[in-house]
């Protein structure tokens, strides 16, 4: 690498200069470089620490070539641009940050044009952002100043830099097979399990907790009898021997369940049919009375 590549990182556009003279080859340029070290240099010229570039340096257009395949995306290369140059992000100067982003974009189409459509949106936004402030600024309706036309890339940057901040730091976290390896150690023993004791107010409890979930499981079982509506029509008429009138509800015993009242109540109805038996009333809403239809001997 030649002093011209040494004396300049990158992201540094190139600076114009005089040519350089005989004599300006043959001797180191020491004028310009700090008597004693108060920082770090950046770059050593001749064996000496370079501090600042010196203002008769001369590089080329093409000593210094980028590669913008370092770069995430634009957003990553423009807020690349805003730190190294130390601007605030919050008041970012447009006409200098768009020219650098231009010029980065210019080198790399002349290299990789795939890639440099994909910074391209960025660009035509910086020079739609730049142009906006060059307009006149026009109060709203209600008085309050007009948005900043820098506000939506601002936002966007500060999102970008908080999730690229957050990413670095994940990635310093120890990792397993980059900074760190799982050992594993061959026994040649057999070794016995060892179960957890129990005792006796372990198993009470297991118990108790059986016989409350038995509790909640009730198993409804259904029974099925055999109803005769011939029976029941033969006890229909036995009581009705024995009286002139019974009232209806007297002739259902409501105690022996829904199934002995329906089946009571379909032999009475095959006894009417049969004309055994007879169902009056005195007047209506009076009460109902059953009788038999004939006289008994």
């Amino acid at each position: 690498m030649s002093h011209a590549d040494e004396a300049h990182g990158p992201g540094q556009g190139p600076v114009q200069g005089p040519a350089p003279t005989d004599a300006a080859l043959s001797t180191p340029a020491t004028d310009s470089t700090p008597n004693t070290v108060d920082g770090i240099a950046f770059a050593r010229l001749y064996g000496e620490p370079l501090f600042k570039l010196p203002s008769d340096l001369y590089i080329p257009p093409d000593a210094l070539e980028v590669f913008l395949e370092t770069f995430e995306g634009p957003l990553d290369l423009l807020l690349y641009l805003i730190r190294k140059q130390n601007f605030n992000v919050l008041d970012i100067p447009m006409a200098d940050v768009t020219e650098q982003y231009l010029g980065y974009v210019e080198q790399l189409r002349k290299t990789n044009l795939e890639l440099a459509s994909e910074y391209l949106l960025m660009a035509a936004m910086l020079i739609e952002i730049k142009s906006r402030m060059l307009l006149p600024v026009k109060k709203a309706d209600t008085g309050e100043e007009a948005e900043d036309p820098r506000a939506e890339l601002v936002r966007r940057l500060l999102e970008y830099e908080q999730m690229k901040l957050a990413a670095q730091r994940i990635d310093q976290l120890p990792q397993l097979g980059r900074d760190f390896l799982r050992a594993e150690v061959y026994i040649e023993q057999s070794i016995t399990p060892r179960f957890p004791d129990v005792n006796s107010e372990d198993l009470r409890a297991a118990w108790a907790d059986v016989i409350k979930r038995a509790k909640l499981v009730q198993h409804h079982k259904i029974s099925r009898e055999e109803l005769s509506v011939r029976e029941h029509m033969s006890l229909i008429l036995r009581q009705l021997q024995n009286a002139r009138f019974i009232e209806f509800s007297e002739l259902f015993d409501t105690s022996r369940g829904v199934p002995v009242v329906v089946v009571n109540f379909i032999a009475m109805l095959e006894l009417c049919r049969e004309s055994l038996v007879e169902i009056t009333q005195a007047e209506p809403f009076a009460p109902i009375y059953v009788r038999l239809a004939y006289l008994p001997t």
